[in-house]
């Protein structure tokens, strides 16, 4: 050890060659016996061997998959259409083959999915499934319009208060993992990423709305600024559901929407008559300032299934009213004249108007004139031909006339309502029935 310190000792600067002390030194060129490693290598264990397979195998497949596609959709490629219905597990699935052949077969829905080239493929897999928030979706006809987008394979969260919305409206879909339901009043702002807005939440019978017509305006105003921030935000598509009830008490019969309306800016009916006034002016400056994708629907009565039983609407009056074998109350002469629509025509107009790319406003209503008088005879008919009337002073701005004008939605949305009130108004009694039974057997046991 010592006689190597001393030799390294030993060693002088001037002993080192001038290349080794230089700053920079250009790199070694590979001894030209690297390449002929290198094919030694591939050469050895047969790995060229393997190399050349792969892209064999690989060009093989590259090369027949077009064939083997035309083959299998010459035999089996089809378009399958499905039309969803609420009341039974049939769904009806219209097939289009290769040569434009349309077949329609009826087969039983297995836990939504539709079945294709021998297979079966979850629904909804051929479209781009949607999240949708649904503002007072837990309300009569929030929950319906939830059901229509679940049916179709959309990903749906329900905002609701439950003022005048219930739990089990909804509950049917409790487990569904494409449902999510958040207790919230639209009055404050909340935070979600979704891809279309469908703004419900309001009070909408004359019982609910006088309660508290503050309340009531301030949903109407804060409530759709909050949605309409929410929509800037993440540049969703919003839906506003307006009413016929800006219309006020018409002087143009039947209504088109480019009537401004008669209403009473003062009256007891002002703070839903102006609040959704004000609800569609917002959504038109939003659309003009903000660039936001907005909708407009000015809704006429409805009425179905999930109605509350005393929320005022003379439809839903009548049917309680006849059910408990009470007498229908008619408020005035009776010969105030309505039109009234089934709620899945409805909810079809709405989807119908937020998939289409017209702003609206659009009525959605059906046609259909009647007086209270001969709305009454129609619910005796249907469920007590022995009912009886009582005659009632009138309300306050109660509009003698209200009638949709639809040629615009026919043209534009394709949309029409399809159920009368003579078919739709049973299916509504039913559910009457049923709530009515329960509610007075709860009495009972109380």
């Amino acid at each position: 050890m010592k006689q190597l310190q001393r030799q390294s000792g030993t060693r002088r600067d001037e002993d080192i060659p001038i290349s080794q002390t230089s700053l920079y030194s250009p790199k070694a060129l590979k001894h030209p016996k690297s390449l002929s490693r290198s094919i030694s290598y591939l050469l050895k264990e047969q790995r060229l061997l393997f190399i050349l397979v792969g892209i064999l195998i690989g060009s093989t497949f590259f090369i027949l998959q077009p064939s083997l596609y035309d083959l299998s959709s010459g035999t089996h490629n089809h378009l399958i259409a499905r039309s969803n219905s609420f009341a039974g597990n049939r769904e009806s699935i219209t097939y289009y083959d290769h040569n434009g052949v349309m077949e329609t077969n009826s087969v039983e829905n297995k836990n939504n999915y539709k079945y294709h080239n021998g297979g079966r493929v979850p629904v909804g897999i051929g479209r781009k499934r949607k999240r949708i928030v649904v503002t007072g979706g837990a309300g009569f006809v929030g929950s319906h319009l939830v059901d229509k987008l679940i049916a179709r394979g959309d990903d749906v969260i329900v905002i609701d208060n439950f003022f005048t919305g219930r739990k089990e409206n909804v509950v049917h879909l409790f487990g569904n993992p494409r449902f999510e339901l958040i207790r919230h009043d639209v009055v404050e702002p909340i935070l979600l990423e979704v891809d279309q807005i469908y703004h419900l939440a309001c009070p909408a019978s004359p019982v609910h709305y006088k309660y508290n017509p503050v309340k009531n305006i301030k949903t109407n105003v804060m409530g759709t600024l909050n949605m309409l921030g929410l929509a800037k935000r993440i540049g969703a598509r919003f839906l506003l559901t307006s009413t016929s009830e800006v219309y006020g008490d018409p002087l143009e019969h039947p209504q088109k929407e480019t009537y401004c309306g008669h209403v009473n800016a003062i009256g007891v009916r002002s703070c839903y008559d102006e609040g959704k006034r004000t609800a569609e002016t917002l959504t038109m400056d939003y659309h003009r300032g903000a660039g936001i994708e907005v909708r407009i629907a000015r809704i006429f009565n409805t009425y179905g299934p999930r109605m509350c039983l005393d929320d005022g609407r003379v439809v839903s009056n009548f049917v309680s009213q006849v059910i408990r074998k009470q007498p229908m109350t008619v408020y005035g002469d009776g010969k105030q004249t309505r039109s009234f629509q089934y709620v899945s025509d409805l909810v079809d107009g709405l989807v119908a108007l937020m998939e289409n790319e017209h702003v609206g406003p659009f009525n959605l209503g059906n046609p259909g004139e009647f007086t209270m008088l001969e709305l009454a005879e129609v619910v005796k008919e249907t469920i007590d031909p022995g009912a009886k009337i009582e005659f009632k002073p009138n309300t306050a701005d109660d509009p003698h006339k209200r009638k949709p004008d639809i040629s615009k939605a026919k043209e534009l949305l394709n949309w029409e309502p399809k159920i009368s009130l003579h078919k739709g108004l049973p299916l509504m009694v039913t559910d009457f029935q049923n709530r009515i039974l329960n509610e007075d057997e709860g009495k009972g046991n109380k």
